[in-house]
């Protein structure tokens, strides 16, 4: 019997786009998963501090962890972060994931011409770049990558859970909210944007699920504009029941200042929710304004409000554009159909390079 392929994951294992990628790669190309992450939280200026201290001894902590196990395979998300160190490991092949439209993150950060030299190289030494989606290889093109070396693909999302099985002509207007409670997911222009929905006699749920530094100022926002008992802060919740909240909505909404690919808007567009969303590259390459949900210019709340309402009241309209988005999940964004294409890459590239 043929020994199972061994791939060594660099990154954090409990963020949900990388249980993706590797369990899809168990799943759909038998291998075996070995992985090393940076354990100091990145909450505060001291934890971070900690945390360049350990990422500065993490390659010899690694070259420790591949002398033990062997992998056939490198893979790691982040290309001025994880990304290196797969690059300085000596493993070939190495495969790194750009998370962002960019990783050079946050573009005033006075560490950026350190961070263009560390994603260069990871660039470089990678043999396989994946780009998520199509906004990411902007960045990828300016910087000079060898684009033959780059998959453009998102990993996708398991079908079998988000359904779209609900009745889609309610009448309230009931919306949904998956993205992390932090500053740049933008949930105070989403709660002011029904607070004017409210003041014109809209009936509507707002559900707002998952936890964040903002939670308690958001909930007290909530308060002060009177709506509190029209919007339920789920808290942490397990990703499992994700689904079934997406099934009770009727809308969609994120509002981020910047994006890579939204795995949380493939689930709402598979679950029939209408998608609401900021107008920026990285929602552009999968929503066009008033043909399959609405784009909204960031922080702009009084048209977020306004472009509910149209879509609210254009019922066929809605319903048109969630079966249209449906299809388009699956056609594009199917877990089982990409994660294979993306495993058989994999296993083509540990079979070329021993080969070689």
């Amino acid at each position: 019997m043929a020994k199972r392929k061994k791939i060594l994951f660099l990154g954090e294992t409990y963020r949900a786009d990388a249980i993706t990628w590797m369990n899809g790669l168990k799943e759909f190309g038998d291998f075996e998963i070995v992985t090393w992450e940076l354990k100091t939280p990145n909450h505060s200026f001291f934890n971070r501090s900690f945390r360049i201290l350990e990422y500065c001894t993490g390659l010899f902590q690694i070259k420790k962890l591949i002398k033990l196990q062997q992998p056939d395979m490198v893979i790691a998300e982040r290309t001025t972060s994880y990304g290196f160190l797969a690059a300085l490991s000596g493993v070939k092949p190495v495969a790194i994931a750009q998370q962002g439209r960019t990783d050079l993150w946050p573009e005033k950060s006075f560490l950026l011409p350190l961070k263009k030299i560390i994603q260069n190289y990871a660039f470089e030494k990678a043999d396989l770049i994946h780009a998520w989606g199509p906004v990411m290889t902007v960045s990828m093109r300016v910087a000079n990558v060898d684009m033959k070396k780059v998959l453009v693909l998102p990993k996708g999302i398991d079908l079998k859970q988000f359904k779209n099985t609900k009745n889609t002509s309610s009448e309230k207007l009931r919306a949904i909210v998956t993205r992390s409670l932090m500053p740049e997911y933008r949930h105070d222009v989403i709660l002011k944007a029904f607070w004017i929905l409210n003041q014109r006699g809209i009936d509507f749920e707002l559900t707002i699920v998952g936890d964040g530094k903002l939670l308690p100022q958001l909930r007290e926002l909530a308060t002060k504009m009177n709506i509190e008992n029209k919007v339920n802060f789920t808290g942490q919740i397990p990703n499992t029941k994700i689904p079934e909240l997406l099934q009770q909505a009727n809308f969609y909404i994120s509002m981020p200042i910047t994006e890579g690919v939204s795995a949380s808007l493939f689930e709402a567009m598979a679950s029939n929710c209408y998608p609401v969303v900021t107008d920026i590259p990285g929602n552009q390459s999968w929503i066009k304004h008033r043909e399959n949900g609405q784009l909204i210019p960031i922080d702009d709340t009084e048209m977020l409000a306004n472009e509910l309402l149209w879509a609210f009241e254009n019922k066929d309209y809605q319903i048109a554009a969630v079966l249209k988005n449906r299809k388009f999940v699956e056609d594009n964004a199917n877990y089982i159909t990409n994660m294979k294409i993306i495993a058989t890459k994999y296993h083509e590239l540990i079979n070329t390079l021993k080969n070689n």
